[in-house]
């Protein structure tokens, strides 16, 4: 699992926001330095001073203290200005918050847990929420963005550099808050394309009977009434859709790795791995599990 840094930037609003961070800690590190240095003064004199130096030290103070307070204003608001300042975006993505998993759109198709973005080029997010407040956060790339229930809000942001970032909800949303992450995976042009292409695609039919009983277990069974396999009967919304769920990296909005043993504990006790999901366990006989994921682990 990728690290979350808020000083790797990777993009040009993460930049701006690290660079006006080092900014203010500077500066409040200088502040605070003298007035350390300002209170052990007078425990070190003998002699007391005037009062017309002691009321040119503070008026100093008073100065510089104004000064800065008016340049930390005016960097904050011209990084303000600069996150802004992206340009127009080449691909719009709707991402929507539910509890505890994240619905990306890219138009013609849909997944879970994973934004996936051309490198270089300006992406403009739609947020919304479907339940309570959410807020969008991946910090190597942007800063956040809350979600609120009722309203439409939008993020912009770039990769400079090709690679997986972890982003996060930033706003306490429930009991598994801290399981409500997701990955965005930076690619070259030519592979954000082809990627966007082999999702646009339905599930591929089964190769034998055993894939064949496992989709007919999901498609006749519990999982159809929550979840979508575009190329079969199943065509719920509840849950993320699975057409393409092999080609992900994590399952659980990135609780864990897309492996077959945690696809198989996943599957049947749910609440084990992640309580108060709203994914309920499946009963399901060793035979039957083993069809069903031969089946799933073909959804590339």
């Amino acid at each position: 699992m990728p690290a979350q840094h808020v000083l790797a930037a990777a993009g040009p609003q993460a930049a701006h926001i690290e660079a006006l961070w080092w900014v203010m800690l500077v500066v409040c590190a200088a502040v605070f330095f003298a007035v350390l240095a300002a209170l052990a003064w007078p425990l070190v004199r003998t002699r007391a001073r005037g009062s017309a130096r002691v009321h040119l030290a503070v008026g100093a103070a008073i100065a510089i203290s104004t000064v800065l307070l008016i340049a930390l204003s005016a960097a904050s608001f011209l990084t303000d200005r600069a996150l802004a300042g992206l340009g127009p975006p080449q691909l719009v993505i709707e991402l929507r918050a539910h509890d505890w998993w994240w619905e990306a759109r890219y138009g013609g198709f849909s997944t879970a847990n994973e934004l996936h973005i051309p490198v270089g080029e300006p992406v403009l997010v739609k947020l919304e929420s479907d339940d309570v407040i959410h807020s969008f956060w991946v910090p190597n790339l942007a800063g956040k963005k809350d979600l609120i229930p009722g309203r439409h809000a939008t993020i912009a942001l770039r990769a400079d550099k090709a690679g997986t970032y972890r982003g996060q909800c930033a706003e306490f949303c429930g009991v598994q808050h801290a399981h409500m992450a997701l990955l965005v995976v930076a690619q070259a042009r030519e592979q954000y394309y082809a990627w966007a292409a082999a999702q646009a695609r339905p599930a591929r039919e089964p190769a034998n009977a055993l894939e064949r009983h496992g989709r007919e277990l999901f498609s006749g069974g519990d999982c159809a009434d929550c979840h979508a396999i575009r190329g079969t009967r199943a065509s719920a919304r509840k849950g993320p859709d699975l057409t393409h769920l092999a080609s992900r990296q994590t399952l659980a909005a990135a609780t864990l790795p897309n492996t077959l043993g945690h696809l198989a504990g996943w599957i049947l006790d749910p609440q084990g791995v992640k309580p108060g999901a709203n994914m309920p366990a499946s009963r399901l006989s060793p035979d039957d599990l083993h069809a069903l994921l031969a089946y799933l682990g073909t959804l590339e």
